[in-house]
């Protein structure tokens, strides 16, 4: 889960930060709005999820997070739908972006699915929780790297809000451009 985890993170940093905000300026093309409008929705559940199936005790929380996650593979499939005239702007999306999409999407969906695999059991009397996962070598760095994704999610979530608003884009924008590099 840990490697799962942090192979997301790292491309989904890589894809939703750097190409999409700061090298494509997604939130700046007319064709691009809508697909900036899912990037942005599923910035936002990230940290819910993390928070919700991670981290929470409580059942309810849990089945909270599943929903968010259901929620979540609606928008990604909305947004593969749409990113080909999303991209019409720099002639489609190119081939290498689209094998990191596969990528980050693959590792963050397989993170969950082992976890969800580790924490619902079947029994008799259905299904039960597990709580305790004492058992799991190395949960104790998971649980940590866990509470440290959130804050990074948290600030991506308020980036994609930010430049998806034209005064604060503006502001994006004018900060952005003072970087010469990349």
């Amino acid at each position: 889960m840990i490697i799962l985890l942090c192979l997301f993170a790292i491309l989904g940093m890589y894809d939703g930060f750097y190409l999409h905000i700061f090298k494509y300026e997604l939130y700046g093309h007319a064709e691009s709005i809508s697909e900036h409008l899912t990037h942005t929705i599923r910035a936002i559940l990230f940290p819910i999820i993390l928070y919700s199936c991670y981290i929470a005790k409580s059942p309810s929380w849990f089945y909270f997070g599943l929903i968010v996650l259901l929620i979540d593979i609606f928008v990604t499939v909305v947004d593969a739908y749409m990113e080909k005239d999303s991209r019409s702007f720099m002639g489609g999306l190119p081939r290498w972006e689209y094998i990191v999409h596969l990528l980050v999407n693959g590792f963050h969906f397989a993170s969950i699915a082992v976890f969800v695999v580790i924490k619902v059991r079947m029994t008799s009397t259905g299904l039960t929780l597990v709580d305790n996962f004492d058992s799991i070598g190395n949960y104790a760095l998971f649980q940590w790297l866990v509470v440290n994704l959130i804050p990074g999610a948290i600030l991506m979530a308020v980036l994609h809000v930010m430049v998806a608003i034209p005064p604060t884009a503006a502001y994006w924008n004018h900060l952005r451009r003072r970087i010469t590099c990349c």
